[in-house]
């Protein structure tokens, strides 16, 4: 594994390095348990030096020409479709994913990539009325300067990608605070992307380290103006508090609970598809999975019946199977913890249709129905291969039931009447809402994020821009200002 070894390091002003601390980060693949790499720990002086160094770098960046950013990041695509299939197997050994998983992420990352390529000549000023005669107003859209971005484990390479990439278009650097169970595909792969597209040192660094060795060395320093996070809401609510009292813009993409709706009239077979699609996706480490399936009860026992038998068919087990479509869940106290939801939820009244087993980290599909209405369980997100499955009267029930909780990520709904589907995506809240499809969506042109505690800010196509620059009003006056006194 010496890939692994390679690119476990520190990252920072250009140099690969090991970190000061006193302990490691032992990076594992969650299905085998191979030890992968050892990292130790970047301390909040490397913390520190890799922000100065940004700051450092980001000043002649910015003034360098989008042409040539643009070319920087051309480069980076080519690279990245040139080690596709190297940075796929990493996802499969480093996070569990399948194949067809990884290349999902490779892919989507891609042109995430190929999205920033435009937006490096995307920024422009305006000209905009004045009051006053002679005067001109003039608004500049700058680089904010630098980006700290700390990412999640589910989807690290896509994710990292998608706040660096435009960050860095945009005439920005950038400090990557990996997940711990993600220091390569989440840092380490990416930094070895840009450094060989030939970005600049100090531009794009990689800190690999926990909060039990930095605090919030990484949030509270003075150094990055936005903090993109990736994550828990629990976690995304002290990133809030602590960015807010330093004056810190925060674009925060936070947990979710997702409904899949089907209505009386949707067609059956294909919202099957999407249901499983929308759930069991990386064995449900997904912040837009669909957590709970609603399905009209005129239809439900034929949905029933045909979601059971597609779930149950599902192959649990080795990554690199390609018949497998479950792989192992990140670690194996998410593989416990998953088991006691499910033993905690059918002692307490429900009904498990279909009931997986678990053998290492692999936890076995589960799709359990008959939850009491106002169970803990259809209010949280379950980070794992289980499927709560409910039924409805009319569409007023279902709104409700799919508005009720504090999360607002993504969700869907099925109807052979696309406009209907329209009106009801139109009832719920939440920040992204697909009609006759999955739940997991992400288009590099369209806002990405969610309502209430699913998060704050967007991220994709115009909306980088508005997370990674600010605005700057310059104004000339031509002639002579009239004053009162």
């Amino acid at each position: 594994m010496s890939f692994f070894h390679e690119l476990a390091h520190q990252y920072i002003d250009g140099e690969w390095l090991t970190g000061s601390g006193s302990w490691d980060i032992i990076d594992f693949n969650p299905y085998n348990g191979e030890k992968l790499a050892a990292v130790t720990v970047a301390t909040a002086l490397e913390v520190d030096r890799a922000y100065r160094a940004a700051e450092r770098a980001q000043r002649e960046w910015a003034s360098v020409n989008p042409y040539e950013r643009r070319a920087v990041l051309e480069r980076a695509l080519r690279i990245t479709g040139e080690r596709a299939e190297e940075i796929a197997e990493a996802i499969i050994d480093e996070l569990g994913g399948t194949r067809p998983r990884a290349r999902y992420e490779v892919d989507s990352a891609t042109e995430f990539l190929r999205e920033a390529i435009r937006q490096a000549l995307r920024p422009t000023g305006r000209l905009l009325p004045a009051v006053g005669d002679g005067r001109e107003n003039r608004l500049y859209r700058l680089p904010v300067g630098v980006v700290g971005v700390i990412s999640a484990f589910n989807f690290p390479f896509l994710v990292t990608m998608k706040s660096v990439a435009p960050a860095l278009a945009l005439g920005n650097a950038v400090v990557v605070k990996p997940h711990q169970n993600a220091p390569v595909v989440g840092g380490g792969l990416i930094a070895k992307i840009f450094e060989d597209a030939g970005l600049p040192a100090g531009l794009l660094n990689v800190v690999i380290t926990d909060s039990a060795e930095i605090g919030d060395a990484f949030i509270e320093h003075p150094v990055p103006k936005v903090i993109s996070f990736t994550g828990s809401d629990r976690i995304g609510r002290h990133i809030a508090a602590t960015a807010a009292g330093a004056f810190k813009r925060t674009i925060l993409e936070l947990s979710g609970n997702s409904a899949l709706v089907v209505l009386e009239d949707a067609d059956i077979d294909y919202a099957v598809r999407c249901a499983v699609f929308s759930r069991f996706l990386h064995q449900g480490q997904v912040s837009m999975a669909a957590n709970r399936i609603l399905v009209d009860r005129s239809v439900a026992e034929e949905f029933t019946e045909k979601f059971t038998a597609e779930v149950a068919a599902l192959k649990a087990g080795d990554p690199r199977d390609p018949e497998t479509r479950i792989g192992p869940v990140i670690n194996a106290f998410q593989a416990d913890a998953l088991d006691a939801l499910v033993d905690r939820a059918v002692a307490d009244g429900a009904t498990a249709l279909v009931r997986g087993r678990t053998v290492g980290n692999v936890v076995g599909p589960t799709v359990l129905t008959g939850l009491a209405e106002d169970s803990p369980l259809l209010q949280q997100e379950i980070l794992g291969p289980v499927a709560l499955l409910m039924t409805f009267d009319g569409e007023a029930e279902a709104v409700r039931i799919v508005n009720e909780g504090p999360y607002g990520l993504s969700g869907a709904v099925h109807t052979r009447d696309a406009e209907r589907g329209v009106k009801f995506a139109q009832r719920i809240v939440s920040g992204m809402f697909h009609v006759n499809d999955s739940t997991v969506q992400d288009d590099p042109l369209v806002a990405f994020g969610g309502e209430k505690t699913s998060g704050v800010g967007r991220l994709n196509g115009e909306a980088v821009v508005e997370a990674f620059t600010t605005q700057r009003w310059m104004s000339i006056q031509h002639g002579r200002s009239v004053f009162p006194y």
